[in-house]
């Protein structure tokens, strides 16, 4: 049974509706590797970028393929991942699979994603037999409906060029819908502010997604590495698009908490607690319609200064 069917919450039917412009990006193409060998997978690419792959295409791949050598029943709840190198979006991804361990009530997987004979990626995840225990969770989710929230908002309207450009690709870049609860804190940027560290929006796959709880799993995996960084940068007066700053993923942990549609609206409340020697931390939750904490993320990433060339 579907996670819509025990809430009695139906999937949307899908279409872009932010910003305006056709989606080129598709999330079940994206999550559907071909097997190889009983524990190798290929992933294909699905980014228009010339430069390198996103994260979380290469970290939601890497489950994928570590979910189809798990046997029936377990879920993933927790996974710990390493940016090594970036990815070519040209040539296909190789994701080599290690069963590391099949026991009573708990599964783990090691992936290694692979380009050019070189690792770019590796992966540990634990799967889980689901079970019932103590239930809590802190804080409360406290945020307004995705409908209360405007499709465009309207803070763009005064928005810097480089930030408008940002916006209107987002549908090229990622297969999601977005309402932002708030201004985002590029803008206050572009403006020449510093604000709080912190980002809110909802979010959900622009297309339904077949019921494997799985694949919508993997598909906050990808979600999970989307604007996460960024959200270190409101207090500096800078954006990972500024020429004089290099930046990228370096290590990333997700765990899921309790079932969820990646096709239904989910609130990603992001911060950056801590930033120092080159690096940030930032945080991130998960909630559902009905206020659950679903997913909790941490990653670490590089956010270089250097001389600015002009």
């Amino acid at each position: 049974m579907s996670t819509a069917e025990v809430s009695g919450v139906e999937p949307h039917t899908g279409g872009a509706t932010t910003p305006d412009s056709a989606p080129t990006l598709r999330m079940t193409r994206m999550l559907d590797l071909e097997q190889l060998e009983v524990e190798l997978f290929r992933g294909f690419g699905v980014e228009r970028s010339p430069m390198r792959v996103f994260g979380g295409v290469v970290a939601a791949q890497s489950l994928v393929a570590a979910g189809r050598t798990v046997p029936a029943g377990r879920l993933v709840h927790s996974l710990h991942a390493y940016f090594l190198r970036p990815g070519d979006p040209s040539v296909p991804i190789v994701y080599r699979v290690d069963p590391i361990r099949d026991g009573g009530s708990f599964t783990t997987r090691r992936v290694t994603a692979q380009q050019h004979g070189e690792a770019i990626f590796t992966l540990s995840a634990s799967f889980h037999t689901p079970e019932d225990g103590f239930t809590h969770q802190l804080p409360r989710l406290d945020a307004p409906s995705p409908e209360d929230l405007p499709v465009t908002p309207g803070s763009m309207d005064d928005a810097d060029e480089l930030s408008r450009r940002w916006y209107s690709t987002l549908p090229e870049r990622h297969p999601f819908e977005f309402r932002f609860d708030g201004e985002l804190p590029r803008l206050a940027t572009g403006r020449g502010e510093r604000v709080a560290p912190r980002q809110r929006f909802w979010l959900r796959s622009r297309e339904p997604l077949p019921d494997d709880p799985l694949l919508h799993r993997c598909a906050a995996t990808y979600a999970s590495d989307m604007l996460l960084l960024s959200s270190s940068l409101g207090l500096h007066g800078t954006t990972l698009d500024s020429r004089d700053l290099q930046f990228a993923s370096l290590d990333h942990a997700v765990w899921f908490h309790g079932p969820f549609r990646a096709d239904e609206w989910l609130y990603y409340d992001q911060e950056g607690t801590w930033a120092g020697g080159g690096r940030a931390l930032c945080r991130g939750r998960m909630f559902n319609r009905a206020g659950a904490l679903v997913v909790s993320v941490v990653q670490e990433g590089l956010i270089r200064q250097r001389p600015r060339v002009e």
